[in-house]
């Protein structure tokens, strides 16, 4: 395991006790904070393509197009 090292400032101290949870070291507490804001820039990205490709004019007369000739097939 990688030691890494930085200078913490009174606001990210306190950041880092407040995230922490009962019987979480100050290491771990990092750690899931790092996982968990990895996560949240992937969903934020996701996110992101999702709403452009939910503005992309082609996409939405294709899919309206799909949408139709799916009708047409509907068995009532």
């Amino acid at each position: 395991m990688t030691v890494i090292n930085f200078r913490c400032d009174d606001e990210t101290l306190r950041a880092l006790d407040e995230l922490g949870e009962e019987g979480e070291t100050r290491s771990d507490t990092l750690r899931r904070a790092i996982r968990d804001a990895r996560v949240l820039r992937r969903r934020e990205q996701m996110r992101r393509e999702a709403v452009s490709v939910a503005a992309d004019p082609a996409d939405l007369e294709e899919a309206k197009a799909v949408t139709a000739q799916m009708g047409a097939l509907r068995a009532w």
